[in-house]
């Protein structure tokens, strides 16, 4: 029979043997303090308790996963409808209010990609943080940098209502001012979606891409479409600063396709297959 030390009792500074504490009542005093050990788990019985222990920790990952490639999709077609077309006509402000209804579609749409693409960063953080903490940080400080940009770029869009209406109703003068802060505004709002954002996003999916190739918890196919994507995408995002493209031409969305396409990809890979198994323990193990 084998014993232990009971949780309740004291050692005696006069004896080396082992008695109960005042505080357990229950105990005959000056009785051994020793208590008999628990049955010992069979070997079948520990690896048992270790596979479910592994399956609830995949299955937890996999949901995270799951929903994380469904934000991706969410904020993918977000994106779509936040387009505003009545924006990109030269004389812009002559067509807002006629066009109202684009703009609230607009700025409901990219005010749900505020969500989508933080929501995306919280469901993979605690499983990207057990693979480098420092680069997670990043990951997700990068995120909420590019949700302010967004939310700059949804109160923007009531703006145009306002200028909109000013000009309907303004005579020539002061509709030719009103062109101007139209035109100021619209180059802010460019740059803001389409460089501010599109950059403050790209490094932060850098640092994802690069927790992703070195533990391998997706294919490093995938991992290295995203750099290039990553590169081609800032690369455009600087042209449109330079001014030496427009957001809506074919070489802009061709520089930024490659990325899309990717997300695409790299959501349904989130949702049907998730990240590797070793990853998701390791994960839940140091969290």
């Amino acid at each position: 029979m084998r014993w232990r030390a009971h949780r309740g009792c004291s050692a005696s500074p006069s004896s080396s043997a082992w008695t109960f504490s005042q505080a357990d009542p229950g105990r005959r005093p000056g009785s051994p303090c020793l208590a008999r050990r628990g049955p010992r788990r069979s070997g079948a019985d520990r690896l048992r308790h270790h596979d479910n222990y592994r399956t609830g920790i995949v299955h937890t990952n996999r949901r995270a996963t799951a929903i994380a490639g469904t934000l991706i999709i969410v904020g993918m077609i977000a994106g779509v409808l936040s387009i505003v077309p009545a924006l990109e006509e030269p004389r812009h402000l002559a067509l807002i209010s006629a066009h109202e209804s684009q703009v609230i579609v607009g700025a409901v749409a990219q005010s749900i990609m505020i969500p989508a693409y933080v929501g995306f960063a919280l469901y993979l953080y605690p499983t990207l943080r057990a693979e480098n903490e420092a680069l997670s940080l990043g990951f997700l400080g990068f995120r909420l940098i590019a949700a302010t940009f967004h939310f700059i770029g949804v109160i923007s869009l009531p703006l145009f209502l306002v200028l909109g209406h000013g000009f309907t109703q303004a005579g020539a003068s002061d509709a030719s001012h009103l062109e101007v802060l139209g035109e100021l505004l619209r180059t802010a709002r460019d740059l803001v979606n389409h460089v501010a954002l599109i950059i403050s996003l790209s490094l932060g999916d850098l640092l994802l891409f690069r927790i992703l190739w070195r533990s391998r918890s997706v294919p490093r196919w995938l991992s290295g479409w995203g750099f290039l994507g990553i590169g081609a995408a800032i690369s455009a995002s600087f042209l449109v600063l330079l001014r030496l493209t427009d957001v809506v031409t074919p070489l802009y969305l061709a520089m930024n396709a490659p990325l899309g396409l990717q997300s695409f990809v790299f959501a349904v890979w989130l949702m049907t297959r998730g990240f590797a198994t070793n990853t998701s323990t390791t994960a839940h193990q140091h969290g």
